[in-house]
């Protein structure tokens, strides 16, 4: 794999514990307040277009919301504390958020004994390389990121594609490493893309999950810390019921 792959897809190897990266400091560059409009969407991106239009047909709305907060938050979080990783495609990277998610549909759930990141990396594998013709580069960067988001933990290394999301879904979703984003940021994210009761129905799909499948990789985070821990969200508190 070339080297301007690695930077481009995001393959770079960074440590898996966010705390050594940020130096067990709230973060490494003071955040600046960005708003939606400060932070362009590859939708010219002929790729994304497709898949945004399938994440909005598979997706329920909450789901899909989410999934693109994930996409801006992501980007708040590169420009302020990675400028290093500049040469990550914005394609890739909103590849990844559109489809990070995939697996907990109704539909995937019930298609597979797969955790549902597992099986969201497989398809969205499939649907990049295989359907829509994506490099396979870009596909697999992907396809792990996705598999590997709720990798959380302290040993080892993870792709900087892999850290990124994860970053910006615990931030959605749990309001984990809170100064990371402006919160001028994190209100005009929430305006442009209300999270319509988002704690609450990302609780009953883990509890879902975890019903169908006590064996899935969710429980590593805890069986009941995770999804009391999203229900429970205080950051996002005040714009959960935004409509």
């Amino acid at each position: 794999m070339s080297g301007d792959a690695v930077a481009l897809h995001g393959w770079t190897a960074v440590a898996r514990d966010a705390d050594l990266i940020f130096k067990r400091q709230p973060y490494l560059h003071k955040p600046r307040p960005l708003s939606v409009s400060d932070i362009a969407f590859p939708s010219d991106d002929p790729i994304v277009e497709k898949v945004q239009a399938y994440a909005k047909e598979k997706l329920p709305p909450q789901t899909y919301n989410h999934s693109i907060r994930v996409y801006y938050f992501s980007m708040a979080i590169l420009k302020d504390q990675f400028p290093e990783h500049a040469a990550l495609s914005p394609a890739t990277l909103a590849l990844t958020c559109l489809l990070h998610d995939i697996g907990t549909t109704e539909e995937n759930l019930n298609a597979t004994r797969l955790s549902f990141e597992f099986y969201g990396g497989y398809l969205s594998l499939d649907l990049l390389n295989k359907q829509l013709g994506a490099d396979r580069s870009q596909a697999e960067a992907v396809c792990e990121a996705i598999i590997r988001h709720q990798d959380i933990g302290t040993v080892g290394k993870i792709t900087f594609l892999g850290q990124l999301i994860q970053l910006a879904t615990i931030y959605d979703n749990m309001g984990g490493h809170p100064e990371l984003v402006d919160a001028r940021t994190r209100t005009d994210v929430n305006k442009d893309f209300p999270r319509m009761g988002w704690s609450r129905c990302f609780h009953d799909t883990i509890r879902r999950e975890n019903g169908l499948k006590p064996w899935a990789h969710t429980t590593h985070l805890g069986e009941e810390e995770f999804p009391n821990g999203v229900l429970n969200n205080e950051l996002m508190k005040p714009y959960d019921d935004w409509k």
